[in-house]
């Protein structure tokens, strides 16, 4: 049985409808499904404050409702087609306050600003949802600046420590991430380069997420290689910065250096 609920999203003058269709949901109880679908809406609405209309009018949600869970959302995964989708495995008893806290559907909703991309350009589409989801949480007030700063740094020191032994070029690791189990080096190796571009960004009176809310209205596809999402988001910021960091994170063997100080700066 399928869920129909239509958020209506406001941006200052602009109003975004989403048709969400939350599929399973009558297999919780009803406090369960009011608590599901309002955690849907919500963060669906902070995650566009940020990045922008979601552009398709549907999106499917698939919930795979689970009995024995040690955190609300185990795992979750984009299900590319038309329109995308998200298929989220949680535990059927978490609260509202569990659920929000959680960052995993921050990182799915933000893989649907992108193309899907090749293997070897998946340290790009995961280091954006990695990245953003730390963004969207502090702007919607779900973390503080403070906790925003240590969290993307944690991941960076994850992704150092694993660089130690997971030294191809990034985009070789990145089509190989699984059987390797480098994920924390792609993920956040990924996630520096946006955090860089925000600091390039910066300097200009832009960021990363206005970028991408003006790639979600001319340039979008469902899918596209790495250097056309690279060539777009340049040609968007009317910068060379894009490009510039992806010819050094491409091939790179290391990690870079970020600091505290500039990650708080962002």
């Amino acid at each position: 049985m399928k869920y129909f609920w239509l958020l209506l999203l406001t941006y200052s003058l602009q109003v975004s409808a989403v048709d969400v269709v939350i599929h399973n949901l009558d297999s919780l109880t009803t406090k369960g499904q009011k608590t599901v679908a309002t955690w849907i809406n919500q963060s669906l609405t902070k995650t566009q404050n940020t990045l922008g209309p979601l552009q398709q009018s549907t999106l499917p949600i698939y919930l795979k409702p689970q009995y024995f869970a040690f955190e609300p959302v185990p795992w979750a995964s984009v299900k590319r087609d038309n329109p995308d989708g998200l298929e989220l495995h949680i535990d059927r008893y978490a609260s509202l306050n569990a659920f929000t806290k959680d960052w995993t559907l921050y990182h799915e909703l933000s893989h649907l600003y992108l193309p899907l991309l090749p293997y070897s350009g998946f340290w790009l589409s995961e280091g954006f949802a990695s990245y953003m989801q730390n963004v969207i949480m502090r702007d919607s007030g779900v973390i503080s600046q403070a906790q925003f700063v240590l969290r993307l740094n944690a991941g960076f020191e994850r992704a150092r420590l694993q660089t130690k032994t997971k030294q191809q070029p990034l985009n070789k690791l990145s089509s190989d991430m699984w059987k390797q189990r480098a994920q924390q080096r792609v993920y956040w190796t990924g996630a520096a380069f946006f955090a860089e571009a925000d600091l390039a960004l910066q300097k200009q009176g832009k960021s990363v997420a206005t970028v991408i809310k003006q790639y979600q209205k001319c340039c979008r596809t469902a899918r596209a290689s790495a250097k056309t999402l690279i060539k777009d988001l340049d040609k968007l910021s009317r910068s060379s910065i894009f490009t510039t960091l992806y010819a050094q994170y491409n091939t790179r063997i290391d990690f870079p250096v970020i600091t505290k100080t500039q990650l708080n700066s962002l």
